[in-house]
């Protein structure tokens, strides 16, 4: 009967409704349903007790339809056995399970059909001899299946075994029992589903928070992937605000858009911001995976949104935490930043604000190859920024040609990666130059030292 599916649970694989599958409706169970469900089908909600028979005809009925509950229970054994190869497969125990299953089920509607005043008894009792693990034998359709076959075979039983004066009786009191065994059900499954993603929500926090504290280890490892987390190659994290519609709501839209590009994903909400790391080697580039978080920017809330920049492996994700939520706190001293935009593009903020790394990198990256590579390009670079980014200018301060110093520029944009030209490229350049000569003479102090 439909409350069979109670017996067996919420396997562990179903997650989505959609993979679960529809509870059948009365009109998908038995093409003969509809004979069958004439006199009371006007009975809809709740038990029509004035087209019952009395207590005592019921009594009669209910010894004469215990007497072959085994019978039933057989022919559905049978049936499904016919129709399923997958439950043909089954070892011994296992389907001695759904056969106990089975039995409950219709013994649980004779007691219930015999009761003086019926009420519809709680599905727990009725299938409560289902062992737990049958729940990760069988899934969720396969159940569905076996509801089926039960519900079809008990009718066509009915008619087969029963006097033809029971069988109306009998068939409208199955058709009310299954009806509203199946709606408990639905209720119960809807509470298992929210208690389900509960738990999958609270463990998906866990492990974004062991991710950003650069405690990822085989523990924490194992837990993402039974989150679906299964990418080797290719890491990032993205820190933004908390989105203003519910939170699970957000991180299963994201979670959808980023399986469309290609990439694992986990995610939480943390206070005020929303954390979600991305993995897959669709975001082994900061191009690439600023465009991919592009398409779900705007489920975070209003405000910067920073890609973090990409690393090799989960365990690694906490290089790519610190500079995005390094960038996500400076965010405020460029509001005209793009959205989302690469922790790397916040380098002069992030250094302002007190980042030790982003100084470095500055220094390190910009200064120091332009002092190796010789050629005047440090000299110009300074000679041009003081003239207002005028080429002529810095030709004239020089005692060069302007086209010496455009070529200049264009190697000073191909050894550091940022153009002069640019205005904003020109502020991060500044920047690294003071950055570094307050380095350098630090490293001289130490030297004499």
């Amino acid at each position: 009967m439909f409350s069979l599916r109670i017996a067996l649970a919420l396997p562990a694989s179903c997650k989505l409704a959609d993979e679960c599958g529809a509870i059948p409706t009365l009109a998908e169970r038995s093409p003969a349903h509809a004979v069958y469900s004439q006199p009371m089908a006007a009975s809809t909600r709740g038990i029509n007790r004035s087209l019952l028979p009395s207590a005592k005809a019921r009594a009669t009925i209910a010894k004469r339809l215990a007497g072959v509950t085994d019978k039933m229970t057989t022919a559905t054994i049978t049936e499904m056995e016919e129709r399923y190869h997958w439950f043909r497969r089954l070892d011994a125990e296992h389907r001695s399970w759904i056969t106990l299953v089975a039995q409950a089920g219709i013994d649980g509607f004779v007691k219930w059909f015999a009761a003086p005043s019926p009420e519809l008894p709680a599905t727990s009792e009725v299938f409560g001899s289902a062992p737990r693990e049958l729940a990760r034998k069988i899934s969720l359709y396969q159940t569905v299946e076996l509801v089926r076959t039960t519900i079809e075979v008990v009718e066509n039983q009915i008619d087969e075994l029963m006097p033809k004066s029971d069988r109306p009786i009998l068939h409208a009191a199955i058709d009310q029992y299954s009806r509203e065994v199946a709606f408990s059900a639905a209720e119960i499954y809807a509470r298992a589903a929210e208690l389900r993603g509960a738990w999958d929500e609270r463990l998906e926090a866990l492990v974004v928070d062991a991710v950003l504290r650069g405690e990822t280890d085989e523990t924490v490892l194992s837990r993402a992937s039974t989150l679906g987390w299964h990418s080797t190659v290719g890491v990032v994290v993205v820190v933004g605000p908390a989105p203003d519609m519910e939170a699970a709501q957000a991180l299963e839209a994201i979670r959808h858009t980023a399986a469309i590009a290609g990439t694992d994903m986990l995610g939480a909400v943390q206070g005020d911001r929303m954390v979600v790391v991305l993995g897959g080697s669709a975001v082994n580039a900061p191009d690439q995976s600023v465009e991919i978080v592009s398409k779900f920017v705007t489920l975070f809330g209003p405000g910067a949104v920073i890609v973090g920049p990409p690393v090799e492996h989960l365990m690694d994700a906490a290089a790519s935490t610190r500079e995005a939520i390094s960038a996500y706190r400076a965010a405020a001293g460029w509001p005209e930043a793009p959205r989302p935009v690469a922790a790397q593009d916040l380098l002069p903020e992030r250094a302002l604000s007190g980042d030790g790394h982003a100084r470095r990198a500055l220094a390190n990256d910009i200064y120091d190859p332009l002092q190796l590579a010789g050629g005047g390009l440090l000299e110009t670079l300074v000679t041009f920024l003081d003239q207002g980014l005028s080429v002529e200018a810095a030709a004239r301060a020089l005692f060069v040609h302007a086209n010496t110093v455009r070529y200049r520029l264009r190697r000073i944009h191909e050894v550091t990666g940022y153009s002069p030209t640019d205005p904003r490229d020109a502020y991060a350049l500044r920047l690294a130059v003071t950055l570094g000569r307050l380095f350098a003479r630090s490293r001289q102090e130490e030297a004499r030292v």
